[in-house]
């Protein structure tokens, strides 16, 4: 498993109106992709069932088996009976059948099927969905989810199956990250399988400018949950609703999160926070300074980051070099991004940057 750091969000101490009637849903956020940033928040730390927003994190460690050879887009997964039982959402796979890769993760990220998110948790956790969860939870605690505890792959009703919009967030910006050339998946309007068109359910993908991404939510539980997307005007915001009333209203509130997030950063507005405990903000610790940071060769490397525009990866070089002492160089990654990285170091200088830019509050993690 990929080592990796927390994922900082910035929240600040404000208090002001609610963004909308908060009979309507029962948490909501809005961030700045790039640097973390929350710029408005309402009950961000509740716990709430995150439904189907569950299976962003059944994708990140698909995606990290990708990115370490342990699957490949082409293999083939076999269906077990227990996949095939699952319900309600599905796919409709027959216990025995096969489903290639690349099609698994276009039938969790567009049409959420829960038959297709068990068949990845066994093929990746050997067959034992329990033990997929358990590893969830464990990588979720690596990447700063301070509030989460899963119970399937999928998001299916559990008591214990737990987390928060800041959590989720968090989530969604580790997907973009450290996987930016998986996060294409998300933006899949629509999916053609075996003769079925499949639609996403995220209807911002279609009405809202600059949308890309990125998962829908909904069980008798949790009610209505959206996590959505957008780029504009060189930033890439995210918001996050949980338990909205209806569709209608988690469009609708995401929607507005967006908009308002874009003003406040146009406008230079102070962020707002409603109703999040200030124990459980998220800390900026203190620049861990380092000079002249001697590099020994080797096949590792660190990534601080993956950035929508250039200008933000080239603040976050500066950061680096400040912070850390070393110079990494900008790559081109899909999607439009730039990566932050430094190549071809030993595998113990790469664990120790790490852990120093873990000290500085920067985002990084370990490659091969």
């Amino acid at each position: 498993m990929k080592k990796i750091i927390k994922f900082l969000f910035v929240l600040p101490i404000l208090l002001v109106c609610n963004l909308a009637n908060a009979a309507s849903y029962r948490a909501a956020l809005v961030a700045d992709m790039d640097s973390g940033r929350v710029l408005y928040s309402e009950n961000a730390n509740v716990p709430n069932y995150p439904a189907s927003l569950t299976k962003i994190m059944t994708l990140y460690l698909t995606f990290n088996a990708l990115e370490h050879g342990r699957l490949h887009l082409d293999d083939y997964l076999i269906v077990s009976k227990s996949a095939a039982a699952a319900e309600p959402m599905k796919l409709g796979l027959p216990a025995g059948s096969k489903i290639k890769v690349e099609d698994a993760i276009k039938a969790v990220a567009v049409h959420s099927a829960n038959d297709v998110a068990r068949v990845l948790a066994e093929n990746l956790k050997g067959g034992k969905e329990g033990n997929f969860a358990s590893l969830m939870t464990q990588v979720a605690t690596e990447i700063g989810l301070s509030n989460t505890n899963f119970e399937n792959s999928s998001g299916l009703p559990d008591d214990d199956h737990l987390s928060t919009a800041r959590d989720i967030a968090l989530l969604a910006v580790a997907v973009y990250k450290h996987f930016p050339q998986y996060w294409k998946y998300f933006g899949i309007k629509s999916w053609n399988y075996n003769g079925q068109t499949y639609t996403n359910g995220n209807r911002l993908l279609t009405s809202y400018e600059g949308c890309d991404g990125m998962k829908t939510g909904f069980t008798n539980k949790s009610k209505y949950s959206l996590v959505a997307t957008a780029k504009r005007d060189g930033h890439h915001l995210i918001a996050v609703v949980l338990g909205a009333d209806n569709k209608d209203i988690r469009a609708s509130v995401a929607t507005s999160l967006l908009n308002r997030g874009f003003k406040m950063l146009e406008n230079g507005t102070a962020p707002i926070m409603v109703n999040t405990p200030v124990a459980d903000a998220a800390p900026t610790p203190a620049p861990a300074k380092t000079t002249n940071t001697k590099l020994s060769s080797g096949a590792s490397g660190v990534q601080f980051g993956a950035f929508s525009s250039y200008d933000a990866a080239t603040h976050q070089v500066k950061n680096v070099e400040q912070s850390l002492g070393v110079t990494p160089v900008i790559e081109r990654a899909s999607g439009g991004l730039y990566r932050v990285r430094l190549n071809n170091i030993s595998e113990t200088q790469a664990q120790n940057l790490r852990n120093s830019a873990t000290a500085a509050g920067i985002d990084s993690y370990v490659f091969h």
